[in-house]
């Protein structure tokens, strides 16, 4: 039994992908909008996050914030609400959050024991696991997963993960995914305003937006930004540039992961 937290862009995709994968999900979202598309879909729906906890066996998170995280977890009705005990024996956190509340969240819940012994477990584990990848890679079920804490939890994930995405790489021990998606991120940041700024400029000097990402994609400007998210609308089709810059990473979220970093 799977629990899942937030069902915003990400998160409801891949919940969703988990369902088809035959997993047994029980969700919760702060939004009823959200709960009720998946009540329409026969999933349990559960109004807080330990309501969830105490139904699940595992339970992932995917929220916009290291705040959000925080109070999921340790807040009124939060996943360790009921006292020292708790019963999932595995803690997946898919949010962009900064390494150190990763690892504050991973030595708290090193704490706890479990309801139920799971083999020769006697305590839950927790894992941070950002993604890479757009709303149209959680759809397709293509995200990379940058993982983060025990390397025998991370192998025994792995089929949840591969459900939702095509690669999961281990990057070491607490905190270390969640290091791993900043630095992505603030590489992804400076190459998209590059990106920007040269097509920009390009056309400016009277050269077009479709010759230059032509230039670029077979020279060493090459990148993520100019070759599977051009940022010129019309140059690529499911973008968010080609759908009035509708969808995609919210810029908000892209400002909260460089900041971090």
């Amino acid at each position: 039994n799977v629990g899942f937290i937030g069902l915003g862009n990400m998160g409801s995709r891949m919940a969703n992908n988990l369902i088809k994968a035959g997993f047994n999900l029980t969700v919760h979202d702060k939004n009823n909008d959200a709960l009720e598309m998946f009540s329409q879909m026969g999933v349990p729906t559960k109004k807080t996050p330990y309501e969830v906890s105490e139904a699940s066996d595992v339970v992932i998170t995917m929220l916009p914030s290291s705040a959000h995280v925080i109070d999921v977890y340790t807040g009124p009705n939060g996943l360790l609400h009921g006292g020292k005990l708790i019963r999932p024996w595995l803690l997946i956190d898919s949010s962009t959050i900064d390494p150190q509340t990763s690892r504050n969240l991973s030595a708290t819940i090193s704490n706890y024991i479990l309801k139920e012994k799971k083999g020769d477990m006697e305590m839950p584990v927790k894992l941070d696991a950002p993604v890479s990848g757009s709303i149209i890679a959680a759809e397709a079920g293509t995200l990379t997963f940058m993982v983060g804490g025990s390397e025998e939890a991370f192998i025994a994930a792995k089929p949840l993960f591969l459900s939702m995405g095509k690669s999961t790489i281990y990057c070491g021990g607490a905190g270390s995914g969640s290091a791993a998606k900043i630095c992505n991120n603030l590489a992804l940041a400076v190459s998209m305003l590059g990106i920007s700024e040269a097509l920009a400029l390009g056309q400016s000097l009277g050269v077009s937006a479709s010759t230059l990402t032509n230039i670029f994609n077979c020279s060493s400007a090459r990148c993520w930004s100019s070759d599977a998210y051009n940022p010129v609308p019309g140059l690529m089709e499911g973008v968010p540039s080609s759908k009035d810059y509708n969808g995609g990473f919210a810029s908000k979220l892209m400002w909260n992961a460089t900041v971090q970093a």
